[in-house]
């Protein structure tokens, strides 16, 4: 299965595990919950789903790559105690508590949480010492005498034979304690994260046309040879960064992401191209609603794989603004849900005795705290801070207006920030504007362009697949969205394109 179904696997076992009876008991005893293994190829999202999934379950997550253990970081170091025995003193062995099984009586502390999951990765890949530790940890729910506590679900991933020569084959025995997960790469899967992502647009379009280079894995007389998921994600972040700073990219510095040198050499080329077409085609200017002749005349006589390289261009400068739009509704949401508590205190007489400005204090605090502990959590760390900074620092200019006016009264406190907010809701109501007009303007060069064209159909299905622009869609009305999107998008077209898309891939420059 792919990943996007595993997780929903993950998730409804997890779900199942942890739910009780009338008596506080677990329904599935613990000796019956049996650890989830994940076994698919590297660099796939196991990880980033099960903060995900921590995230979505309100769970703490503890997450270890075990082969960076040993046998004695896992199970406990080795002392020696007295103990009697008939009336003889005798000197035992016993063992110090796991690393790993404190960590999670640690992060039950740090957060506040008695639920979590144990996220053990590349546990088929330990040393040989190790192993058997492995074993009694599937089987056992322990590490040496250290058990599991209750209520925290064991998730364990592994790599198949074939991507790690260190892998060691688990018994029988072990496999029928598990519940077994095969996940197999899927583009159609990780495409609909990389909008959600913001990956590179030059990286989604060329991979909709080269799927078959989203993800490989080759052994020849050089050596591996490989592409992953992992792989193409790193290499957008590069892009970026390459753009921002102003310098180009060649092949040199694509073969340190995607180790396959036909590829990345293929790659290489697209990026240059994709990067002229930026400037020919005159993106930026189309989106304005300024649709030159001269780019239409162009086009006429462009082959078809042309085309599709300006359709990512346009599809990917509205996706960045659909992903930021709606980034800045969710954080006008969270700062709405953080003013109206501040209203309610403000009206309640248990704060009499504090100023405005102190009630918004405590409160950012209660909020700071809670976020931390959700990051302490292991929810999906770095999303959680993303999404909350810009209400903090928000909330921070609005606990300065009050502090500064002190004098005025509650009801007058408050007119202030809301008007603060006011300007926030503004601010929104200008982006999504923006937005719109630039789908407006979008849909003006499709139609001068291409008509009720193949191209068409492309850009209305990448809408649909888009998750942000799906949104944006709900919460904004766009006639000819809909419209071609009900006389276009049947079955006939989408094979035909599908057909020409496969065409397109031996007409593109430096194919493997």
């Amino acid at each position: 299965m792919n990943i996007k179904r595993a997780k929903q696997e993950i998730k409804h076992s997890i779900l199942a595990y942890l739910q009780k009876d009338e008596f506080g008991e677990y329904l599935i005893p613990a000796v019956r919950q049996r650890p989830v293994l994940l076994m698919g190829p590297p660099g796939i999202g196991k990880t980033q789903i099960m903060e995900q999934i921590a995230e979505e379950c309100d769970l703490a997550l503890v997450a270890y790559t075990i082969t960076h253990h040993t046998r004695q970081s896992a199970i406990g170091l080795p002392f020696i105690r007295e103990k009697e025995y008939d009336g003889v003193k005798r000197s035992v062995t016993e063992y110090t508590m796991s690393e790993i099984i404190a960590s999670v009586y640690d992060k039950m502390e740090a957060s506040g949480k008695r639920e979590g999951i144990l996220f053990i990765d590349e546990i088929n890949c330990v040393s040989e010492t190790l192993a058997p530790t492995m074993l009694q940890f599937l089987q056992c729910k322990s590490f040496g005498n250290q058990q599991v506590p209750p209520g925290w679900i064991i998730v364990a991933a592994g790599n198949p034979p074939e991507y790690n020569k260190s892998v060691r084959e688990f018994d029988v025995v072990t496999l029928d304690r598990v519940k077994v997960i095969n996940v197999e790469e899927d583009f159609s899967v990780w495409k609909e994260y990389a909008y959600l992502a913001g990956i590179h647009g030059s990286v989604i379009s060329y991979l909709d046309i080269h799927k078959d280079h989203f993800y490989r894995m080759e052994t020849t007389v050089d050596g591996k040879r490989f592409v992953t998921a992992r792989g193409w994600q790193d290499l957008s972040e590069m892009i970026f960064a390459y753009e921002k700073l102003g310098l180009s990219m060649d092949r040199e510095v694509i073969i340190q992401y995607l180790q396959h040198p036909k590829v990345a050499k293929d790659f290489a080329n697209y990026l240059e191209l994709y990067n002229k077409y930026k400037t020919d085609y005159q993106i930026d200017e189309i989106l304005q609603g300024k649709i030159r002749p001269g780019t239409l005349n162009k086009l006429k006589f462009a082959p078809f794989d042309e085309h599709l390289e300006v359709l990512g261009l346009l599809l990917a400068r509205m996706a960045e603004n659909f992903r930021k739009v709606r980034q800045q509704d969710a954080q006008t949401a969270l700062l709405f849900d953080l003013l109206k508590r501040f209203r309610g205190r403000l009206e309640q007489p248990a704060y009499a005795e504090q100023t405005p400005d102190q009630i918004l204090e405590r409160l950012l605090e209660k909020e700071k705290r809670d976020v931390e502990r959700r990051a302490q959590a292991g929810q999906n760390e770095k999303e959680l801070r993303r999404r909350y900074r810009s209400v903090f620092l928000l909330a921070e200019e609005y606990k300065k207006l009050l502090a500064e006016n002190r004098d005025c009264s509650r009801e007058a406190a408050f007119s202030l920030v809301q008007e603060r907010f006011a300007g926030e809701r503004q601010a929104l109501e200008a982006s999504t504007q923006a937005a719109l007009e630039q789908l407006e303007y979008a849909f003006d060069f499709m139609e001068a362009a291409f008509g009720e064209s193949q191209e068409m159909v492309v850009f209305i299905t990448e809408l649909s697949v888009n998750e942000n622009a799906l949104w944006f869609l709900q919460e904004n009305e766009c006639p000819r969205y809909y419209r071609y999107n009900k006389s276009l998008l049947f079955e006939d077209r989408q094979a035909a394109i599908r057909r020409q898309l496969e065409e397109v891939r031996g007409r593109m420059v430096g194919e493997p």
